[in-house]
């Protein structure tokens, strides 16, 4: 019968991995409505005229030390109508995570796809909101598949050719 020891705990608790979520929050938000109010005027006018809406995606992660990251999902929505911008919202959603004892891809991973989807739906609410409060109609983002939006940047970095788009 094998004795457990101090040491051989210790050891344990090292090898298991762990994830931690410590905190959510908003890092920076930006909202700008640069031709209103004639905008509300020309959509008023114009039934016809259809917005269009890009989104930029983007995030980083930092480490912060003692297995802490900081992981910000940036999103940027731009609305046009014509020639003319509508509107331009944007958020930094941050989260602070614990991440040990896991392997290289592992890791990769969870910072890749699993923080940002985690951080997803707090994002999506205060673009929601910063439509909604500019005077402008609902808008509510689709999901979005961090995971195979991961793997084509794994794809791309260990060149393996031309990754398939992802539609939106």
């Amino acid at each position: 019968m094998a004795e457990v020891t101090p040491a051989n705990d210790q050891a344990a608790g090292q090898a298991m991995p762990q994830l931690m979520l410590q905190k959510i929050y908003v890092k920076d938000v930006s909202f700008e409505a640069p031709n209103a109010p004639q905008i509300f005027q020309d959509i008023g006018e114009n039934d016809q005229a259809q917005p269009q809406v890009q989104l930029n995606l983007g995030q980083r992660a930092t480490d912060l030390g003692n297995s802490l990251y900081e992981v910000v999902l940036s999103l940027t929505l731009t609305c046009t109508i014509g020639e003319r911008t509508a509107y331009l919202a944007e958020v930094h959603q941050a989260g602070v995570f614990g991440i040990a004892g896991f392997n290289e891809q592992d890791h990769a991973g969870i910072i890749g796809s699993y923080c940002p989807n985690l951080l997803f739906p707090y994002a999506r609410q205060v673009i929601s909101s910063l439509v909604l409060e500019g005077g402008f109609p609902p808008f509510l983002l689709q999901p979005i598949n961090f995971d195979a939006l991961f793997a084509e940047q794994q794809r791309r970095m260990a060149g393996g050719g031309e990754a398939p788009t992802l539609n939106s």
